[in-house]
């Protein structure tokens, strides 16, 4: 195995400073902002993220998953709830993601709980989707599960397409639906030259008197 310099590998952080004067008030108002530029940018999947949930044994696992909408209570994104990350959230909601935007010297990590979503957003968001993908679902029952081969996926897909052909609306699975990310914690980073970089993060706290708030505060690189 041949060995990498990792030298080359360094790419230089230029730009302006990220400035405390710069931030919104609510952390989800500032994801629209660098989301938004983002996806100007021309990044190809803006809305991929490294999911990390916590399972049952108490070790972490991350894999990517794609960002499916947002508001100002969180993120959501849809999956298996059968999957060893849909098993793993609704017996440990603790939960933390990452959208690592590289190419524009940014980053927003979120930490928060995740909460399943109601039958009627499930419902909604499934019918959004491409017809092959709706049969993929079925087709992915026992999503991470072992499998023998490519051979044994495609025979179940087209056993799928074939059970659903005569309908024009194909229904969601009672195993398939969504989650929302509840942030307790977001820092956004912007990388700065000399490792000086950027890193503001908006913690909630809640009073008797005030009710819930954001709290902002500068990090050291």
């Amino acid at each position: 195995m041949n060995q990498c310099d990792f030298a080359d590998l360094r790419e230089p952080y230029e730009g302006s400073p990220l400035r405390r004067d710069d931030l919104a008030a609510h952390p989800m108002e500032q994801f629209h902002v660098w989301f938004t530029r983002v996806r100007a940018a021309g990044l190809g999947e803006p809305n991929a993220m490294v999911l990390a949930t916590v399972e049952p044994r108490g070790v972490p696992r991350a894999r990517t998953v794609l960002l499916k909408g947002y508001d100002r209570t969180g993120l959501r994104f849809f999956t298996n709830y059968r999957s060893r990350k849909g098993t793993a959230l609704l017996e440990n909601p603790n939960v933390s993601v990452v959208f690592p935007w590289h190419p524009v010297r940014c980053q927003v990590s979120v930490s928060g709980r995740a909460e399943r979503l109601s039958d009627a957003e499930n419902d909604a968001y499934f019918a959004t989707r491409p017809r092959g993908s709706r049969i993929g679902a079925w087709a992915s029952e026992s999503q991470s599960s072992p499998v023998t081969d490519r051979e044994e996926l495609e025979e179940r897909f087209r056993r799928c397409e074939d059970a659903w052909a005569e309908y024009a609306e194909i229904p969601r699975p009672d195993y398939w639906g969504g989650f929302r990310i509840l942030p307790t914690e977001v820092e956004f980073w912007q990388g700065q030259a000399d490792r000086m970089h950027d890193r503001f993060r908006y913690r909630l706290r809640s009073t008797e008197r005030d009710g819930e708030g954001w709290e902002i505060e500068r990090l050291s690189p």
